[in-house]
């Protein structure tokens, strides 16, 4: 059995991730921390895990943790995995992050759109970006993974076919969301605040959203050349699931169904992409609950234009989900290992 310890237990993804490992069979949860609860059980702050996981949480201490664990998963806000991976690897454990501070290979990025100085600019090189469809033989042997963001999978996951193949003009890109409010995460604000967001519906982070960079930093990848967007993310009154909908000018002629095709031969194999058929569309509710990435395209022969929509949730795919499937590839078993199960559709 694997000895896993999950810091940030007690955060949306944290215990979604706490929820997914308890069901894992290769895997024994050691250690779960949490700033707030701290001496509570973990079904005390979460109680539909009662019966499930029966672990008290605990106090942060880095030392212990590394000691006590072969992987570590953190599940915290930016700034805080990095002396965590210098103790990873400097006693030979792996991590998992499921925040920013491993996935921006420039230093001089992250900390520009980040505001945070960043204190393992020398992990960064070997850290390798978690995206197990477009990077799994990385991963397989890497020490330490930057889980992907929500937004950024999403995106990725939905134009990699076409930026790969240079089948879309990289000037045209845009790239616009729309989130549940899970993805803010659990503590309070104003912004989430259950007045603000019924019956609402509002963008954010207009051209200043910090999953830009690594958006852009991806695709640039795949493309071979420097990309750029326009990436405008929203925030809607639902709970969880992400819709990306991206727009580009095509350079082939191409139809929705040859393009179709094209993606389904691309993600042949993919345990957790679904290219639905033509004409069907991606949508929140069917992937909820879910590992899956849902993308259809849509080719506008009046403007020339590609129509790609991707559908996530964003705890899962988007977090927790893309974390177990990250470990799986990291460990050598089947992807779907505790994953194996459909969304909560209704």
């Amino acid at each position: 059995m694997i000895k896993v310890g999950v810091v940030g237990a007690t955060g949306y993804a944290g215990a979604e991730l706490v929820r997914l490992l308890a069901g894992h069979p290769k895997v024994e949860l050691s250690v779960l921390t949490s700033q707030t609860y701290a001496g509570k059980n973990m079904w005390e702050v979460f109680p539909h895990l009662y019966g499930m996981v029966d672990k008290t949480l605990e106090e942060f201490n880095l030392s212990d943790l590394v000691s006590r664990c072969d992987v570590i998963f953190t599940a915290l806000p930016h700034g805080h995995a990095m002396p965590v991976g210098h103790e990873v690897m400097r006693r030979g454990r792996r991590l998992i992050d499921l925040g920013a501070d491993f996935r921006l290979k420039d230093v001089d990025v992250y900390q520009s759109w980040y505001k945070t100085e960043h204190t393992a600019s020398v992990l960064v090189a070997s850290a390798v970006y978690g995206l197990p469809e477009l990077n799994r033989a990385e991963i397989r042997g890497s020490v330490i993974v930057g889980n992907p963001g929500c937004y950024p999978t999403s995106a990725i996951l939905g134009l990699a076919p076409l930026l790969t193949n240079k089948l879309i003009d990289t000037e045209t890109i845009i790239i616009d969301s729309k989130s549940g409010v899970s993805g803010a995460g659990r503590g309070l604000s104003l912004k989430t605040h259950f007045s603000e967001t019924t019956e609402n519906f509002q963008a954010y982070g207009v051209a200043t959203h910090r999953h830009t960079p690594e958006i852009e930093q991806e695709l640039s990848e795949l493309a071979g050349m420097p990309v750029t967007v326009n990436f405008t993310p929203h925030l809607t009154p639902m709970v969880r699931g992400i819709l990306s909908t991206m727009y580009g000018k095509l350079t082939a002629e191409l139809n929705t169904e040859e393009l179709t095709d094209f993606y389904r031969q691309f993600y042949k194999g993919e345990r957790f992409v679904r290219v639905l058929p033509a004409g069907m569309y991606p949508s929140t509710k069917a992937v909820a609950g879910s590992n899956h990435c849902d993308l259809s395209v849509t080719v506008d022969p009046r403007t020339g234009r590609v129509i790609v929509l991707s559908a996530i949730d964003n705890l899962m795919k988007g977090a927790a989900g893309q974390a177990v499937q990250n470990l799986n590839v990291m460990l050598g078993l089947p992807e779907d290992t505790g994953l194996d199960f459909a969304g909560m559709y209704p």
